[in-house]
């Protein structure tokens, strides 16, 4: 059996963190390989296979755990003691030994304990999402009634259950991770029997852990609770929010539930502060379009629109446009649907359209507050937009955001809402259409082995000579420990820019409007969204798979 010490190098720990642990273990105390996950030096992942080698013992796979059923326990098995110390008793072995499942198989008290009763056992290792899983089958939350209704009792039962340490500890678990894998979004949704795990990352949903059905109602209970739902309520959707503290992280989580077949869905989207930077040059928007947008941010009037489907980072890009221009000399003021991160300095607003404080309306309060530069989170009807025009004819600088497929579009789509061409020539200075692509890892990223072959295909070479790029560096992903075998890390802005000027005022807004606009793009060199997309690709900043899947 090889020490721990051993056993952490062969897992990637180095020599020297392993130094630093020891010295504050000796200082303060602790157990050493806690001291290293919380210094970062692996991942919680890890843990499972670190003890199983450190004692050469079997792992706990996904289909033992979800089919064990609770055995029968023993008067030599003080069950909430084992529990308390994670361990639990998981069966008998062939050689009619107790067998354990546990995720702190180094735990003092009970091996003492063990050793104390003189009791010969078996052990398997498993992680501590899945200890919760198995202790939660010690209840059995399926005795309680499918309706759509529940009884006093059964919303009580319900209550506890969500609060037992199990519940706590496999909903934090899978928080943690999601955390550590950097998603933004986490989907627990109904499948099959079971209970699906999903997380976002980079803008891609991937599969993380299959619960057994049995959990879901603990589970989607201990939600509802923290979030502030109707427990009691599973035929209507709802929403809430969650404010915890979770792996020395403070967090706000938005959760959303959807009654669907078979169960209710649930999605939590976390809104992190740590992790946002405000700042065009993070944005990974090319050189020439950061000029002249910043040329935009210097004017004191007039509308800038940013376009782009939901979740292709449009608040994040305004935000950005704000913090540049957040100072003393200045009064900026946001109306927002909802108010997801604060800005200081900034006066922020949420509108609450149930009681008649829409955008339009909160607009018209804007307005009279004296404000030089206004966000307006969406543009959705008519009145809204015409305000929007009317306050940057006005002398205030106006930023929003409509939902459409590229630049030029935004014109047709406003015309569509009832705002006169007049109007939106007189008041608009740019329209920006973004996407998001994911970033090649830079630690396992190649050079494509049919490069040739994509430059001719997409026209790369004139594309290169045009942006001035000397290299064509065309990469592919691989995967690695540092990207979690995606190949990805992280997601870029691809940006088409559409400057408002007196060309495309002077083009006629009818139905002719969008090819007209895309000849003048052709002919000023204006890069579509798939150009820019493809740019990045050349500068190996991305793939031109991940360019056609965003883009294409």
């Amino acid at each position: 059996m090889k020490n721990l010490e051993t056993v952490l190098i062969d897992h990637g720990v180095s020599v020297e963190d392993i130094e630093k642990a020891k010295a504050y273990q000796g200082r303060a105390g602790g157990v050493l390989e806690k001291i290293l996950l919380n210094m970062g030096s692996f991942s919680e992942e890890l843990m499972p296979s670190i003890y199983a080698q450190l004692l050469g013992v079997d792992l706990l796979d996904n289909q033992q755990r979800d089919d064990w059923i609770p055995p029968n326990g023993s008067d030599l098995i003080p069950s909430k003691f084992f529990l308390d110390n994670g361990w639990l008793l998981f069966g008998i072995d062939e050689r009619q030994y107790p067998l354990f499942v546990s995720h702190r198989p180094t735990n003092w008290n009970v091996r003492q304990y063990l050793n104390h009763e003189a009791i010969r056992f078996s052990l398997v290792i498993c992680s501590e999402s899945d200890f919760s899983v198995l202790s939660l089958k010690l209840d059995d939350p399926e005795s309680l009634n499918g309706e759509d209704s529940l009884s006093d009792l059964e919303e009580e039962r319900l209550r506890e259950m969500a609060s037992e340490a199990p519940t706590v500890n496999l909903l934090n678990s899978l928080i943690t991770k999601a955390l550590r894998m950097k998603a933004s979004d986490m989907h627990v949704e109904p499948k099959a029997n079971r209970y699906r795990v999903r997380f976002r990352i980079d803008g891609v949903l991937h599969d993380i852990d299959l619960l057994p059905k049995r959990l879901e109602l603990p589970v989607i209970s201990r939600l509802k609770i923290l979030s502030g739902m109707d427990i009691a309520e599973k035929r209507r959707p709802q929403d809430g929010k969650i404010e915890m503290r979770i792996a020395n992280i403070n967090l706000d989580i938005r959760v959303s539930s959807l009654p669907v077949n078979h169960g209710e869905s649930m999605v939590l989207r976390f809104l992190r502060k740590d992790t946002l930077q405000y700042d065009l040059a993070t944005l990974g928007i090319a050189s020439d379009v950061q000029k002249l947008i910043q040329q935009d941010l210097t004017k004191t009037s007039g509308v800038v629109l940013l376009t782009g489907p939901t979740g292709s980072g449009k608040t994040t890009t305004l935000y950005s446009f704000l913090n540049s221009l957040n100072n003393d000399d200045v009064k900026i003021v946001t109306l927002e649907d909802p108010v997801e991160y604060q800005l200081p300095g900034l006066n922020q607003v949420q509108v609450r359209p149930e009681i008649g404080f829409d955008f339009s309306a909160g607009l018209r309060s804007v307005v009279r507050q004296d404000p030089d530069i206004i966000m307006v989170g969406e543009i959705r009807d008519q009145a809204t937009c015409q305000i929007a025009m009317q306050a940057a004819l006005t002398g205030h600088l106006v930023f929003s955001t409509v939902h459409t497929n590229d630049a030029p579009s935004a014109y047709t789509r406003l015309l569509d809402l009832g705002v006169e061409e007049f109007l939106l020539d007189a008041a608009l200075v740019s329209i920006i259409a973004q996407r998001l692509v994911r970033k090649l890892c830079e630690n396992c990223s190649v050079p494509v082995s049919d490069a040739t072959k994509l430059i001719d295909q997409y026209k790369l070479e004139g594309l290169a000579e045009r942006a001035g790029v000397q290299d064509i560096d065309l990469r592919c992903p691989v995967g690695c420990e540092h990207c979690g075998g995606s190949g990805f890390s992280g997601r870029v802005a691809v940006i088409q820019y559409l400057r408002c000027d007196e060309s495309i005022r002077r083009i006629p807004k009818n139905d002719q409007f969008l090819m007209k606009v895309k000849e003048h793009n052709l002919q000023a060199g204006v890069r579509e969204l798939f150009d820019d997309g493809l740019l990045k690709a050349i500068r190996g900043v991305t793939s031109v798979d991940e360019v056609m899947r965003v883009c294409g």
